[in-house]
């Protein structure tokens, strides 16, 4: 059984990122996330406007922790990627749900919106699922991830 330590939010530098796998963990800065490639998402929350977020492909993060999301294959069908905010919010995924071949779905962890750092009550990222319309797997103040394995 594979049992992680969750880091408090408060012990985390401000825009980090916690990313870990069954075999290691890793804190990615503000400079390291800032080095990965970024997209664009226009989405609109409770038929509200369409804002333009902007952040880092989720497959992309994964790879630094060492996690393919392109090859599913074998024992990476069994993986899950559970994503944390900073108030207990999680949100499950298949590693399969990442794969950047898939032509309808996008995970991107946003940082910024309409041309401007994320506003206070979302920071330090959001999860947004483009393609996915159920928002309630969207998650704001994402502080980690964790890929899990099959119990």
């Amino acid at each position: 059984m594979l049992t992680l330590a969750i880091t408090p939010a408060a012990a985390q530098q401000p825009d980090s990122l916690i990313v870990e796998t069954p075999a290691r963990r890793l804190v990615l800065t503000a400079g390291d996330l800032a080095r990965l490639p970024h997209d664009t998402a226009t989405v609109s929350f409770h038929e509200g406007a369409a804002c333009l977020y902007r952040g880092i492909p989720l497959h992309a993060v994964l790879e630094q922790a060492g996690v393919r999301a392109d090859s599913m294959r074998g024992r990476a069908l069994g993986l899950r990627v559970v994503v944390e905010a900073a108030d207990g919010y999680r949100v499950v995924l298949s590693l399969a749900e990442v794969d950047p071949t898939l032509p309808d779905r996008r995970a991107l962890l946003a940082d910024q919106v309409d041309g401007a750092p994320l506003p206070g009550e979302e920071r330090p990222f959001r999860l947004l699922l483009v393609g996915d319309p159920r928002h309630s797997r969207w998650a704001r103040q994402v502080i980690a991830i964790h890929v899990r394995a099959e119990d």
